[in-house]
């Protein structure tokens, strides 16, 4: 990895980990939405979530337990986009 992408990433993780305890406990839109009309509860999920509702299960303390599951959801993001980014630029030949 070279230094622009250490940066990068460096950057993200403060940003993801620091940040992310000021998030907002409310709902977001859609499932404000579900709640509203009543439907909320009728949903099923296709893959359970590795991190559900941006809280790293198993740790009791919620602002660390927030704050650990924005790390951990940016080092996956920043993990996929790198290996992405390196396939793509092999079959264009970059």
């Amino acid at each position: 990895m070279n230094n622009r992408n250490r940066i990068a990433l460096f950057t993200s993780v403060l940003i993801g980990g620091g940040f992310s305890i000021f998030a907002s406990a409310s709902p977001d839109g859609l499932e404000r939405v579900a709640e509203d009309q009543g439907f909320i509860g009728t949903g099923f999920s296709l893959i359970a979530g590795l991190i559900p509702d941006y809280v790293m299960p198993g740790i009791s303390y919620e602002p660390l337990a927030v704050t650990l599951a924005g790390i951990f959801g940016t080092l996956i993001t920043f993990c996929l986009i790198i290996l992405l980014g390196k396939t793509i630029a092999k079959f264009i030949k970059i």
